[in-house]
């Protein structure tokens, strides 16, 4: 590691996450924010933290089997049974169409009125540098988070989106591949798969995940 890098490590002091009050959770999909941040989210709302998730796209083509139409009103009840698990009652549907079927634009303009109209302390969403990470609109709602946490404190710009200024001062990405924070979320894990088992529409698909976070939390 170079002499700037040491320098910068010590000098930039990391966010201590459980200090602060207010967390906006972005998701691409209704299931996204309990996959990747549940455990954390529990210990935020056992702590009395002020908790809103923001879902942005509907989950229309999470099933070979459903409808979309059907599937999307399913996974809404879901996303707010699962949220109720981890003692969230705010619930936000940003209504835009699965599979990136939307304008970057449009969700970028939502996601900036929804910063503006919570103005959290954190903005927390799947990190968008990942290097495997392949899903568009996982892709879009990470970039759009972190540009809007750069942008959320200035009125001139986000009175561009016809925005007040958000007081914003961190983003923490879930889903990452690189943590440089962690939050010890003790027995959290089991109000974790409780939520995510509210997802019935997606338990062939979330298998794999109750498997890694097995894994993980043996350790």
């Amino acid at each position: 590691m170079s002499f700037t890098k040491v320098a910068m490590h010590f000098a930039l002091k990391r966010p201590d996450i459980l200090s602060y009050e207010s967390f906006l959770f972005f998701g691409p999909h209704p299931d996204d924010i309990e996959i990747g941040a549940g455990a954390t989210i529990a210990k935020l709302s056992a702590l009395g933290k002020k908790i809103r998730f923001v879902i942005c796209t509907d989950g229309r083509y999470g099933s070979d089997v459903i409808t979309p139409d059907d599937l999307s009103g399913i996974r809404r009840e879901e996303a707010i049974a699962s949220a109720s698990k981890l003692g969230v009652d705010d619930v936000v549907f940003l209504n835009l169409s699965d599979g990136a079927f939307y304008k970057e634009e449009e969700l970028f303009n939502a996601m900036a009125r929804a910063v503006s109209d919570f103005n959290p302390d954190i903005i927390f969403a799947p990190d968008p540098f990942v290097s495997n990470e392949c899903h568009r609109d996982h892709l879009n709602v990470g970039d759009a988070a972190r540009n809007l946490a750069c942008f959320a404190p200035f009125s001139s710009i986000m009175e561009q989106y016809g925005c007040n200024k958000a007081d914003v001062k961190a983003i923490a990405f879930y889903m990452t591949a690189k943590p440089n924070v962690y939050v010890k979320t003790g027995g959290n894990i089991k109000k974790q798969f409780e939520a995510l088992k509210c997802h019935k529409s997606q338990a062939a698909g979330l298998e794999s995940v109750y498997l890694y976070l097995r894994c993980v939390n043996r350790h």
